[in-house]
């Protein structure tokens, strides 16, 4: 077997774009994957492309061999573009070979370890979070920030923040999960520790991103003057980035994402170097329902996985409509599909309907006209 092409396809939801792709073969048998948009969305597509070149005429079952063919072949391969375009293409050569020898992808990288896969979903009410129990979640994800503190004195958001996550743990009780996400936007250790503090009382399960990942030891000073669980990862690549910030002591959860951080494989060596170091795996997925899949995958077959972010394709429009199948919910769980490959199939006529659009991601102005941190 060999590969003979690639397709890729771009999707239009809630105003951004999604990049999908297949890897065909001389055989008829395709693998189905996804690439994180980063920098440009063209960029992603084009350097797919661009790999195809190298891949046509490769052996499909050669995915380590072929990830270092694309990684180590590119000039300064640790950028964002790079991985996320090899990220998409090793999760549809993962698809692929479960599909040519008939098992789920799961049975490929070392067998279930459990029967279902605990998800989140983010929640920004009180409202909406009793919605997400009704539903059966568990847990949800919020941010801990007042809405409109880009605006505010720093002394009030933080009061802010504790009052908000009172309010929410009063409504909620104790049988719900509330992790936090500032999203990246705090620079300084200092306020993140003072913000973690307010809100530790009312036992987060996690503080996602409690500095700008740039710097590992920032966040390794946030963590050391907490209890409360640091979680970071959702902008690290590879495993070189995540070996830098288990060495620091910087995070508790690390939440690598399988669209950006070099696919599937290269999670599972993430998540063994956590596993040695007592750590715990909460992949980042803010995506729809192929990432979604290879997450399954993953956490079906790593012991230390905790917990998946998940985005509900709804009955309806594109999120729905772009696979034949999402994975099924019940309970706060998705379930382990047994079909082979990753048990997922684009609807191609449905994509159709969602074309790309430009798009540019807004910025945060600050009240003396800086830019700061989305």
């Amino acid at each position: 077997m060999k590969i003979r092409d690639i397709e890729t396809f771009q999707v239009n939801i809630g105003g951004q774009n999604r990049v999908l792709l297949r890897v065909l073969t001389d055989e008829h048998l395709h693998g189905t994957g996804e690439a994180y948009c980063v920098g440009p969305d063209e960029a992603t597509v084009q350097t797919i492309h661009y790999f195809k070149d190298w891949l046509v005429g490769q052996d499909p079952f050669r995915i380590e061999y072929l990830w270092r063919l694309l990684y180590n072949g590119s000039r300064y391969p640790g950028g964002s573009v790079v991985v996320a375009a090899i990220s998409g293409i090793e999760q549809a050569l993962w698809d692929l070979k479960g599909k040519a020898l008939k098992v789920p992808v799961y049975e490929l990288i070392g067998g279930r370890c459990r029967d279902k896969v605990r998800v989140y979903r983010a929640s920004g009410t009180i409202d909406d979070a009793k919605r997400a129990v009704d539903q059966g979640f568990t847990a949800i994800k919020m941010g801990p920030q007042p809405s409109g503190s880009d605006k505010m004195p720093w002394g009030k958001v933080v009061v802010e923040a504790g009052r908000k996550m009172e309010a929410m743990r009063k409504a909620l009780g104790d049988g719900l999960d509330i992790a936090l996400d500032p999203h990246a936007k705090i620079f300084e250790s200092a306020r993140a520790i003072e913000l973690v503090e307010a809100v530790r009382p009312y036992r987060p399960m996690f503080f996602e991103e409690a500095v700008r990942p740039e710097n590992v030891q920032a966040m390794a000073r946030v963590r050391q003057k907490t209890i409360v669980p640091i979680a970071t990862g959702e902008e690290l690549y590879t495993k070189y980035q995540f070996h830098d910030v288990i060495a620091a002591g910087a995070a508790d959860i690390l939440q690598p994402d399988l669209c950006i951080v070099g696919g599937l494989l290269e999670a599972k060596k993430i998540a063994a170097e956590a596993e040695a170091n007592c750590l715990t795996i909460a992949p980042h997925n803010p995506l729809g329902p192929v990432a979604t899949a290879v997450c399954v995958h993953f956490a079906a077959s790593t012991p230390n996985f905790v917990i998946l972010e998940y985005v509900d394709p709804g009955k309806s429009g594109p999120l729905r409509e772009m696979v034949l199948e999402p994975m099924k919910f019940k309970d706060g769980y998705l379930e382990i599909p047994d079909t082979p490959g990753l048990g997922i199939e684009l609807d191609l006529k449905a994509i159709k309907k969602y074309p790309p659009k430009p798009w540019r991601r807004g910025l945060v102005v600050e009240p003396d006209g800086n830019i700061g941190y989305i």
